[in-house]
């Protein structure tokens, strides 16, 4: 775009480069969060007084994609990368990827927790992606697990340490092609995360609670969850308009069969 000033960006201008950035190859997310970027400075800038005119991106539509593809792994693909996690020296890997399995967390957010952060049977999660703190209960087991290893690692010194794992991340990638999983492109650590949120609503979960598991902001986010809950939708089997003429015609038959009862009475 030239680098242009406040006063000479216009929805315009951007969209011409936007245009200029899909035909290079960019992906249409990238160039939607640049767009959301700039969309949030103009906002700031109004809000600030320092920009009087309208937002230029505000009635700017984005460009429309597909939505993703949210794989998450079946109990045997979890038990073959536990395994392969096993197989490996470090127990790190392993034990950050148990972490996310039983509270939904984020690899960044399990791979650098403090033991500060485990307390009263939670995980206290801070400094998130939405800047909220959350607690996601932990199975007391869990607990011990992560206090054993914290003493193991650093012996007398476990009260000091400030944090359970090193990073770990290209050991859980390695784990995952001994496994043989294949997952879908950009997904890597964070299937872990899909997989807690997809099993949490196949198992019957509610999706109000997962939205605070997770900590979404919004729960459009979670909804895209709902869809594995058991009983999804299953109202379309009995509110549909087929099933209403299903009825009648039962009802129909019913009193016909009563009537001619009556009569033979």
């Amino acid at each position: 775009m030239s680098n242009p000033t406040v006063g000479e960006f216009t929805a315009e201008r951007f969209a011409e480069y936007r245009t200029m950035r899909l035909k290079s190859g960019i992906k249409a997310e990238t160039v939607n969060r640049e767009h959301a970027y700039l969309r949030g400075v103009f906002n700031e800038l109004r809000r600030l007084g320092m920009f009087k005119r309208e937002n230029p991106l505000s009635s700017l539509r984005q460009v429309k994609t597909p939505e993703r593809e949210l794989s998450f792994l079946t109990l045997e693909q979890i038990e073959s990368l536990l395994k392969a996690l096993e197989a490996r020296r470090s127990g790190d890997a392993l034990l950050v990827t148990r972490l996310c399995l039983s509270t939904g967390a984020r690899w960044s957010e399990a791979e650098t927790l403090r033991p500060s952060q485990l307390r009263g049977g939670a995980v206290h999660f801070s400094n998130t992606k939405s800047g909220k703190n959350r607690s996601v209960p932990i199975g007391p087991e869990m607990a011990e697990t992560l206090n054993a290893h914290l003493v193991e690692r650093y012996g007398d010194g476990a009260k000091m340490a400030n944090r359970y794992f090193h990073a770990c991340m290209g050991a859980f990638r390695q784990a995952v092609k001994t496994a043989g999983l294949v997952l879908p492109e950009g997904q890597s650590t964070h299937v872990l995360r899909h997989t807690f949120a997809s099993h949490f609503m196949m198992n019957g979960g509610n999706i109000l609670v997962l939205q605070k598991i997770l900590g979404h902001a919004s729960l459009v986010m979670t909804m895209r969850y709902a869809h594995l809950a058991p009983d999804h939708l299953q109202e379309a089997v009995s509110l549909n308009p087929l099933a209403s003429v299903r009825k009648r015609e039962e009802e129909a038959s019913q009193n016909g069969k009563n009537a001619s009862r009556n009569g033979k009475g």
